[in-house]
């Protein structure tokens, strides 16, 4: 019996990033259950939209390489009739667009309608998020157009789940979770003791480090968290600051702010994208991964964390709190809270004296739902 076939539409290497790493572990996630074939950008976001110093991965180790076919030009119609041609050459049983920008709308309800009738209920949108974390009016609108014609849609939080009702009525709604991307990056853990770690980045054993990783925006909350240090250090000054990322915003802010909070000391910054092979150093050097979220539907970093066995501070925003066992393998707090985050870092080194977070972490990765994709995609596949 001959393998079903699937299309997935969406980033991957050369390009860096969270999304193009997701649909990179589904190619691989799927390819031995079904024939997989990938289409890839030969044009993601043109330079003057994006705000970062490249959209390229510029890593020389572990970078994940997939089979795939550079095809659509997210600005180009051209590209986007030649991508629909090539999906109807390929004859799938299913066709699979990666969403998470209303940027990408009018690319996504072109190629999803030049398929035709005869694709109609073969469409799947994964929706990583619906509407970006920064919407503005024409995003709501972009949205809506871009999703026109899916036929079911995957989610990966529950929050998301909620968001894509008003564009889902009377059609399903699959749900999984993001991989535990840390394993990703592990081969170069198991050789990156805590010690050698906190001793690059200028640390001593007694310093407790916790870690702010990924790309910096307002949404992010990193303000929110340079303010909670001095609450901190009232019952901690042990603790010590690592952030890693690059800025999406204007960075002079945030290095007034840790001057003006006389902080200095206690924080590095590392503002630039972080290659694959130095990931490891950053979280092995780490008690801790702190996501101060404005806003947000799941998140990638959370995963890079557990594939670490490193434990979470996150806050109540979007499908964040979904993945955290309160006080097992990291703590929930209110939103945009300097004093609930200072409160909730004392916790946790309370905590640790008496919780292995790192074998809890362990085990609540096991259980991920991403591992059983492809069981999900047989359902897919056969309504």
């Amino acid at each position: 019996m001959a393998q079903q076939r699937i299309v997935l539409l969406g980033p991957a290497y050369p390009y860096r990033g969270g999304n193009a790493l997701f649909m990179s572990h589904l190619y691989e996630a799927l390819a031995p259950h079904f024939e997989v074939h990938f289409i890839n950008y030969t044009l993601l976001y043109p330079s003057l939209l994006f705000p970062g110093t490249t959209q390229f991965d510029q890593s020389q180790e572990m970078t994940k390489q997939i089979p795939n076919e550079r095809l659509i030009n997210s600005v180009n119609p051209v590209s986007w009739w030649r991508t629909a041609r090539r999906i109807r050459e390929l004859k799938p049983d299913l066709v699979v667009f990666d969403w998470w920008n209303p940027f990408f709308g009018p690319a996504h309800r072109v190629i999803s309608t030049l398929l035709g009738k005869e694709y109609r209920k073969k469409i799947l949108f994964i929706t990583e998020n619906v509407i970006s974390h920064e919407a503005r009016f024409i995003d709501k609108f972009l949205t809506k157009f871009g999703l026109a014609n899916a036929a079911s849609f995957l989610v990966l939080s529950g929050q998301v789940a909620e968001d894509v009702k008003p564009f889902a009525k009377n059609i399903p709604v699959y749900r999984s979770e993001l991989p535990v991307f840390g394993k990703f990056y592990a081969q170069t853990a198991r050789n990156t003791s805590k010690y050698a770690a906190k001793t690059k980045f200028g640390y001593t054993n007694d310093d407790d480090v916790i870690l702010f990783f990924g790309y910096i925006r307002t949404y992010k909350g990193l303000d929110i968290l340079l303010q909670a240090m001095p609450l901190i250090h009232r019952t901690n000054p042990r603790v010590k600051l690592l952030v890693a990322g690059e800025f999406y915003d204007e960075r002079k802010s945030y290095y007034r702010l840790i001057d003006e909070l006389g902080i200095t000391e206690s924080v590095k910054m590392f503002d630039s994208f972080i290659p694959n092979e130095f990931v490891a150093e950053f979280y092995a050097a780490s008690d801790v991964v702190i996501l101060p979220y404005r806003s947000a539907t799941q998140s990638g970093i959370l995963g890079i964390a557990y594939g670490f066995d490193c434990p979470v501070i996150v806050s109540d925003v979007g499908g964040l709190a979904e993945s955290v066992e309160v006080e097992k393998t990291g703590l929930v707090v209110p939103p945009a809270s300097p004093e609930a985050l200072a409160n909730a870092v004392q916790r946790f080194y309370e905590l640790r004296a008496t919780t292995d977070f790192s074998a809890n972490v362990r085990t609540k990765a096991q259980s991920n739902a991403f591992a059983q994709i492809h069981v999900l995609f047989e359902e897919i596949l056969q309504k």
